[in-house]
């Protein structure tokens, strides 16, 4: 018997930015038995206009993506942020009785972060792949605002982590506080997000990890961005690279 049908929604950073998290998110879903299918008709998830109170551009991103991922067993994207719109947002930004609010609702029952997929959905608490190569590594892990509010996801990619061998997590002071990236927010409001991400790149720096773990790639350009201006040592990778054992490549902020 199949496994069950994913639609991957890989969001516009990582298609721009960093295509080995959504490779890595591939590798784990089909590792775990899904047939999976990236639509080619995904756009952007319309966040940034819904943040900035643009609802009628929303609302036709919306739509648009709703009739792309329709007809899959589960929407899957390795960002909380991007799952939390489609999942929590959608479904709000219609009226009752609209037809397009039951499209939402059910795209949004049906929509997943992938850590939160692998554990919640598919039972799954261990990954095969080796992921640090046979060699100890430390790390530590950042919860993304999105995806820990919105969608509840915490326990979950520690329980996948703590299967990797040869991984030793360390918890940071104040893992669930932002990094100041917010999405527009540190376009915004640009002084007091350098002020929040530079306490979380000291609490990254004081636990002595090597690695810097997270769910979802802006929060990680944001705090690698300022590790690198500061001299830091810590690497920043997306947590499914880790997962799918994917460490060959450039950390993230990295040359390539």
């Amino acid at each position: 018997m199949s496994g069950p049908s994913v639609a991957l929604f890989v969001t516009c950073l990582v298609d721009m930015f960093r295509p080995s998290v959504g490779f890595a998110t591939v590798k784990l879903l089909q590792d775990a038995g899904c047939t999976v299918t990236a639509p080619r008709a995904q756009t952007c998830c319309g966040q940034p206009a819904y943040n900035a109170g643009d609802r009628e551009t929303a609302k036709a991103i919306a739509r648009q993506v709703i009739a792309a991922f329709e007809g899959f067993d589960h929407v899957v994207a390795p960002s909380g942020s991007c799952a939390a719109t489609i999942a929590k947002d959608y479904p709000a930004m219609f009226d009752a009785g609209d037809p397009w609010q039951a499209r939402a609702a059910a795209l949004g029952a049906r929509t997943w972060e992938i850590t939160a997929f692998l554990t919640d959905v598919l039972g799954i608490e261990t990954v095969a792949q080796a992921a640090t190569q046979a060699a100890a590594v430390t790390a530590t892990y950042h919860d993304s605002c999105s995806g820990l509010r919105s969608l509840g996801v915490h326990a979950q990619p520690r329980r996948l982590l703590a299967s990797v061998e040869g991984l030793e997590l360390r918890e940071m002071v104040e893992s669930d506080v932002c990094c100041g990236f917010g999405g527009m927010f540190c376009v915004k409001y640009p002084d007091i997000s350098n002020v929040m991400v530079g306490d979380k790149t000291r609490n990254i720096a004081e636990t002595g990890a090597e690695l810097l773990l997270a769910g979802d790639l802006g929060c990680l350009m944001n705090m690698a961005g300022k590790a690198s201006r500061e001299g830091r040592a810590f690497k920043a990778r997306h947590v499914v690279e880790v997962l799918a054992g994917d460490l060959a490549g450039p950390a993230i902020g990295e040359a390539t």
